[in-house]
């Protein structure tokens, strides 16, 4: 853990880390309210998320700037998965998020463990991009029924569109909560306009819901007439923080929550990492994957303990902090004490939030978590990725959020798989100025030495062409009597057994057809892979030339090709194509390459 830089923590540091904070607590406290309410559990629940998940993951993290706690996204999964609890069995539902945070935080840790972070790396960010889009139309249609303030119809299990259809047709719409809605949209897009063109701290969000809130008071509407308001608000939160809590576990829970589970785990690593990743290329910060890993994991880990929302990074607080200033991870934890102080001292007042407030700032926040200029670039620029970002779209919408991004991941990996397993093969000349490159299709056959080279993964993936490449060699050195195959492995990466198999097949093949193989190039990797799997016990250690990293004296190509050739000898050398480059003594002195 990187904690020694914070003995150089001094009074800027702090200054800027505290500014930063101020900006980010006043985001995230409509936000944790928000992003709960999508979750369909309590708010408080939400703003828990915003102070403990957002403290653990900036105490054992690994980037400066990225700010945790509860998402639209994971919110979303959150809703999903807990879709098989009965609308009645409230308690049961806060039982199973809270079980839900601890396996999501256990499979996070024991990715970083194995330390299996960096394979995040190999999903294709297109997955995300299209996750994204889909979550943010699940947004947005999720928030039409309080934004017209009409009672949500149908439960989770339902159809998103099912479900829109049944609450648009079984209520009339609340003409003041409509008018909550168009004001929040309205005040919020104008102030953002002016944070921007005036370089003001982000409080815009905060300040539209404290006006409106206000607003809708005064003129009565959130006030109790009879019991009811006219127009929905949020429920009250308890001016406390909550004691450490072992979450019921109910085995039959856990079969429901693992699917889930899976998915906001990876889903919530992808985030952050992403995120982490994204900010990181503008400061130049080296970021630990795994030390984040293993940060996501003890946050929701601990979270699940605190009664809290599962949570992943957050873009828009994490912006929000780089672009305020921050300088250290502690702006995070500050950033979670100012939401605690928050609810100490003003919880009561959440009951008087219109829920249509909050509405309008989650379709806004919505509309701007749909990357337009992403989007039509990587339409424009792949079709691959955009067949990926519209499976992707297609299942988050139509079949569910959970399976969304499971299934682009798998998408992503079994897509990669066959692009990653295509060897390429090259035959090889030396031309009559002694360069060794690519043969032309104008160049003369040389019937003395055939070299030849691959390129790519030799794993099981890529077999079927390395035994294609290896047969071809084998009966065009037969066909046109050629007694030297120089076979250059210099750009071979990542052997496994398969293919080791396939070339000990090969080389065992050309001795018993009296043809010398002469192995080029090869990196000390592979060397080692054949040592271990025993070809130094029966093939010539002469024969094989290792590639020095740092070696400028000369090549093992042209080494393992001028071998080939002292080897054949001139007096034995009766192709033309050898005769037309340069006698033995100089084509020692003056060969290089091109490839």
């Amino acid at each position: 853990m990187s904690y020694l830089k914070y003995l150089n923590y001094n009074l800027g540091k702090g200054r800027a880390d505290v500014i930063a904070a101020l900006t980010v607590a006043a985001i995230a406290l409509p936000q944790g309210i928000a992003y709960a309410l999508i979750a369909g559990v309590d708010p408080r629940f939400g703003l828990y998320s915003a102070i403990f998940v957002t403290a653990i993951a900036s105490i054992f993290g690994s980037s400066s700037h990225l700010i945790n706690g509860p998402t639209s996204a994971i919110s979303l999964v959150v809703f999903s998965t807990l879709g098989f609890f009965e609308p009645d069995a409230r308690l049961d539902a806060y039982e199973g998020m809270f079980l839900l945070g601890i396996m999501v935080g256990c499979i996070q840790i024991l990715i970083a463990v194995f330390k299996l972070g960096d394979l995040t790396r190999y999903i294709s960010e297109s997955v995300i991009l299209g996750f994204m889009t889909g979550a943010s139309v699940l947004l947005a249609i999720g928030q039409i029924g309080n934004a017209l303030g009409i009672r949500e119809k149908g439960t989770a299990h339902d159809q998103v569109f099912y479900r829109l259809w049944l609450t648009l047709t079984g209520g009339s719409p609340n003409y003041q909560a409509l008018g909550i809605t168009i004001v929040t949209i309205v005040l919020a897009l104008a102030l953002r306009q002016v944070v921007r063109k005036y370089g003001l701290p982000q409080f815009d969000m905060l300040f539209v819901l404290i006006f409106v809130s206000v607003g809708a008071y005064l003129l009565g509407w959130t006030v109790p007439n009879g019991g009811k308001t006219l127009v929905a608000v949020s429920a009250s939160v308890p001016a406390s923080l909550p004691l450490p809590h072992i979450p019921e576990i109910k085995f039959a829970w856990v079969g429901q929550l693992s699917r889930g589970a899976f998915a906001i785990a990876f889903l919530g690593l992808l985030e952050a990492l992403a995120i982490a990743k994204s900010i990181a290329n503008q400061t130049g910060q080296v970021l630990d994957y795994n030390q984040q890993c293993l940060a996501e994991g003890f946050a929701n880990l601990g979270g699940g303990f605190l009664q809290s929302l599962p949570g992943s990074g957050s873009l828009s607080r994490s912006a929000i902090n780089f672009q305020a200033g921050a300088k250290t991870r502690f702006s995070g934890v500050i950033a979670a004490t100012v939401v605690a102080v928050a609810i100490l001292t003003l919880a009561p007042l959440t009951k008087f939030i219109p829920k249509a407030a909050l509405s309008g700032l989650l379709i806004i926040t919505a509309a701007r978590l749909i990357d337009l200029k992403r989007l039509r670039y990587t339409f424009k620029a792949s079709l691959f990725d955009a067949g990926l970002v519209l499976i992707t779209v297609f299942t988050a919408i139509f079949v569910d959020i959970e399976y969304s991004i499971l299934t682009g991941v798998a998408l992503s990996i079994l897509l990669f798989v066959p692009r990653a397993a295509k060897l390429k093969g090259a035959e090889l000349v030396i031309n009559n100025e002694g360069i060794v490159r690519e043969k032309l299709s104008i160049d003369p056959p040389c019937t003395s030495v055939l070299l030849f080279d691959l390129e790519g993964e030799i794993f099981f993936g890529a077999a079927p062409d390395l035994d294609r490449y290896l047969e071809e060699l084998i009966n065009r050195a037969i066909g046109a009597d050629v007694r030297f195959i120089v076979l250059r492995l210099k750009r071979v990466r990542n052997s496994d057994i398969v293919c080791l198999e396939r070339i000990e097949h090969f080389l065992h093949q050309a001795h018993k057809r009296g043809i010398t193989v002469v192995l080029a190039g090869v990196r000390p990797e592979l060397d080692q892979a054949f040592s271990r799997a025993g070809f130094k016990e029966w093939f010539p250690e002469n024969q094989i030339f290792i590639e020095q990293e740092n070696d400028d004296t000369d090549s093992a190509t042209l080494k393992a090709v001028r071998y080939a050739y002292e080897l054949l000898g001139d007096d034995a050398n009766n192709c033309e194509h050898c005769a037309a480059i340069k006698t033995q003594e100089d084509r020692r002195a003056s060969l290089y390459y091109l490839v």
